[in-house]
């Protein structure tokens, strides 16, 4: 019985795990919509031909590593969001959100400016000539496509951090959706569309971010919105607040894209081993998506309860709400970690379909392999979203970013390159590997000794806001004096 009430005393109340299920399970959803639709495309590539899926996952995470700065800084008017709903000051969400926007149209404006540049970003990894064609391709509409995507992200900040992530979840379906529907019909000309192969990907991909951005600012700008969060009348540039968002979340973006950014070349560098390592490595990472990509909806829900928690001064929330969310990720990971290890034919299946089986036989045994060092670390990886997230949504972000870069490069990039460089072509493979399971291990074991540590309960992004007297407190009592002549 005493069991019983311990669990559901954990299960339920504010910080429990029914609350972080609550908030995550529809950005679980959310973002494992978007991987359905990543895996989708890449396995349409690999049915294409096995070079477009190739392409497509080595120029889309070079682009990604530089759109990453721009999406980690504008993402992280969640954690703006959040505190000003917990601290009970509504109006100025709206003024948050608004910020974000102007800060993702310049950052979009300077992704079309890079497009031009895409040959010789290409040219640089190395790569078989066939193979650089089609990364220049899809290199340079992504970046035409990244203002949408940008502003997409800023705008459902405005749902994830006031805990509203239903809403998220829907959007993300409706543009998984036209994405999978446009990728089915442009990469092959199906229904009279063009056979346009990794092109086709990419412009299914910047529709399916158009769509998403019209959708939220319909929702933003209603009046509803518009009424309890001034989604309209925040619309101006408000200085300090945008120089604010620039503090806390440009070492967010620069963390995001220096971490992207490393495993762009850890990519970069096993596709100078041979063809057949890259694409070993291009489905054992795309695998790991579907277990990986769903995490950040808990990684955002514990940025958003820790941010509301602080706001309400209310620390003990924030920690309680980290550790719930802690036990349910490792609970999946664990499952996810066990059907790599033991059923790995099941998650390539899709890959094998349409694939040339002379090509495939000789990457499996590569895959099975490269999925025991995924199942290892997928583990770990588990704390490093949970804790950084949660520092995250107090605003240590200085602290995540310097620990991410530094151990990026000193455990995986600079090993990474000189056992590749340095040992034969399969020895090289899977001691870079072993240095990628290194530092995803290692990085989460400092984010769980930062958490632990408490300082992160003192730390706010927003400015001190008095919190207004609960509407149940008695009223305050009166002495009245009389004044006597003596």
């Amino acid at each position: 019985m005493a069991v019983r009430c311990n669990f559901i005393r954990f299960f339920k109340g504010p910080g429990g795990c029914g609350e972080v299920l609550r908030i995550a399970l529809p950005l679980v959803l959310s973002t494992g919509a978007l991987t359905i639709q990543m895996f989708i495309d890449r396995v349409f590539l690999m049915w294409y031909a096995s070079e477009t899926m190739s392409a497509a996952m080595h120029s889309g995470l070079v682009n990604y590593t530089i759109f990453s700065l721009f999406l980690g800084t504008a993402m992280y008017v969640n954690t703006f969001v959040a505190q000003y709903d917990g601290a009970g000051v509504p109006k100025r969400v709206g003024a948050s959100v608004w910020q974000g926007i102007y800060f993702s149209i310049i950052a979009g404006l300077l992704m079309i400016a890079i497009a031009p540049l895409a040959e010789t970003v290409m040219n640089w990894s190395g790569h078989d000539p066939i193979v650089r064609k089609h990364e220049v391709i899809y290199f340079r509409i992504l970046c035409f496509g990244a203002m949408p995507g940008l502003i997409t992200a800023t705008l459902a900040c405005f749902y994830t951090g006031r805990g509203k992530t239903w809403t998220v979840m829907w959007v993300s379906i409706a543009s998984t959706t036209v994405n999978i529907v446009l990728d089915y019909g442009l990469i092959f000309g199906n229904w009279h569309l063009p056979r346009w192969g990794i092109a086709g990907a990419a412009w299914a991909t910047v529709c399916a971010s158009v769509l998403s951005t019209v959708i939220y600012f319909i929702l933003f700008l209603r009046q509803r919105s518009h009424k309890d969060y001034a989604t309209l009348g925040g619309w101006r540039l408000d200085k300090e607040l945008f120089i604010r968002l620039m503090r806390f979340g440009l070492p967010c973006g620069v963390q995001f894209m220096l971490d992207v950014f490393g495993f762009a070349l850890f990519v970069t560098f096993i596709g100078r081993i041979n063809p057949l390592s890259l694409v070993a490595t291009s489905m054992a990472f795309q695998i790991n998506s579907l277990a990986f990509m769903p995490m950040f909806g808990f990684n955002m829900a514990v940025s958003t309860l820790v941010g509301r928690s602080l706001g309400k001064g209310r620390p003990d929330l924030a920690q309680r709400s980290t550790w719930s969310a802690a036990c349910v990720t490792m609970c999946y990971m664990t499952i996810i970690a066990a059907g790599y290890w033991f059923i790995p034919d099941l998650f390539m299946y899709p890959f094998a379909l349409q694939a040339n089986p002379a090509e495939f036989a000789l990457v499996k045994p590569m895959v099975v392999r490269l999925l025991c060092f995924v199942a290892f670390y997928c583990l770990f990886d588990t704390g490093n979203l949970i804790f950084s997230g949660a520092l995250k949504g107090a605003g240590d972000t200085r602290f995540v970013m310097i620990v991410t870069v530094v151990l990026n490069w000193l455990l995986m990039v600079v090993p990474s390159y000189f056992v590749i460089k340095l040992t034969k072509e399969t020895t090289g493979l899977y001691l870079a590997w072993l240095a990628l399971t290194v530092y995803v291990c290692t990085l989460s074991i400092v984010f769980l000794f930062r958490f632990l540590s408490g300082k992160w309960k003192r730390m706010r992004v927003i400015e001190a806001v008095p919190h207004a007297i609960p509407p149940n407190m008695p009223p305050v009592p009166t002495v009245e004096t009389e004044l006597t002549d003596k």
